[in-house]
């Protein structure tokens, strides 16, 4: 009985590892040569800003938009919601918050990986300075980082458009279920890969309530495509950038501006710049130190050689 109910958790967990990893792109094992290079970066530089992208998060099982074979844009023919269509478009709308209902449940569940947790210690630790996020996951504060700048918003808040309302996105998940009792197979229209597909009849019926104060349109409270991250929080990085002595980037490809231009504006300062991430960056040119790796083999094991040695010198 015991050794059935072992293999049960094995192969649980083997199929919960598997569905995890299949939004990771294919890459080569990380050398011990790379991660003692940033090791020492690190040392000597204990003040550096990180950036981090979706590279990051597909350890989590949340798809990122561009990786071959495995991003988004590779699986499906669904985009990136487009911030004026949002605006101008109620049908736009209602699809958005239709499959946002659906698969809320899903993106909400995920949670932080070795990465995360191992960047909440270097804060701990005093290693970095604070962690800037092009992602909207909430992963990091999950796993206990404290200085955590959403750079292009949260998820998990919710937004009046047309005035300072503001509400939590679980709440407002009761609220569009209250609205929407008849989407009772919620569960089944979300796909094996994380997409979800929503009969038409479905969109055409889907109820999305007004703004309790003003009547306005909600919105998530996350920087669409085409449109602007707010200047104050820019203005906020920009100065974490001036404070620091360099940029660590993690897992992303920084073809988005609002990334890439935090490594410019580093480059400027005469900092210097490391990047891991799967495959080429839009900022190799400008990096002093660069690792194709995938971030969970490398960050998780920066400074583990101390618990190693405490480890050896107790046996």
């Amino acid at each position: 009985m015991r050794v059935s109910k072992l293999l049960r958790f094995r192969s649980t967990s083997l199929q919960r590892c598997n569905i995890k990893q299949q939004y990771v792109p294919q890459h080569k094992p990380a050398l011990d040569d790379d991660i003692k290079r940033l090791e020492d970066f690190l040392l000597s530089k204990p003040n550096v800003v990180v950036l981090t992208g979706a590279g990051i998060s597909t350890e989590s099982g949340i798809p990122d938009y561009r990786s071959e074979g495995v991003g988004l844009y590779a699986r499906t023919n669904h985009k990136p919601i487009q911030h004026m269509e949002f605006l101008k478009s109620s049908n736009v709308r209602k699809r958005y918050w239709a499959r946002n209902f659906v698969g809320w449940p899903s993106f909400s569940g995920k949670q932080a990986n070795a990465t995360h947790h191992a960047l909440s210690r270097f804060e701990r630790e005093m290693r970095i300075q604070s962690v800037v996020t092009q992602n909207v996951d909430r992963l990091h504060t999950k796993a206990g980082t404290k200085n955590v700048v959403e750079l292009h918003g949260s998820g998990y808040v919710i937004k009046c458009l047309s005035c300072e309302y503001r509400t939590d996105r679980h709440e407002f998940q009761h609220i569009l279920a209250s609205l929407n009792s008849t989407f009772n197979n919620v569960l089944e229209m979300t796909r094996p890969d994380g997409d979800v597909e929503i009969p038409l009849d479905y969109i055409e019926n889907f109820k999305i309530p007004d703004c309790p104060q003003c009547g306005g349109d909600l919105k998530p409270d996350i920087v669409f495509f085409g449109d602007c991250v707010p200047r104050q929080r820019l203005d906020k990085i920009a100065e974490m950038v001036y404070n620091s002595d360099g940029l660590l980037v993690l897992g992303s490809s920084l073809l988005v501006f609002s990334g890439y231009r935090i490594v410019l504006q580093t480059k400027d300062l005469k900092l210097p710049v490391a990047i891991v991430n799967i495959g080429d960056t839009r900022a190799d040119h400008l990096a002093d130190i660069k690792i194709s790796a995938k971030c969970g083999d490398v960050i998780p094991k920066l400074f583990d050689y101390r618990k190693s040695g405490s480890a050896n010198s107790n046996s």
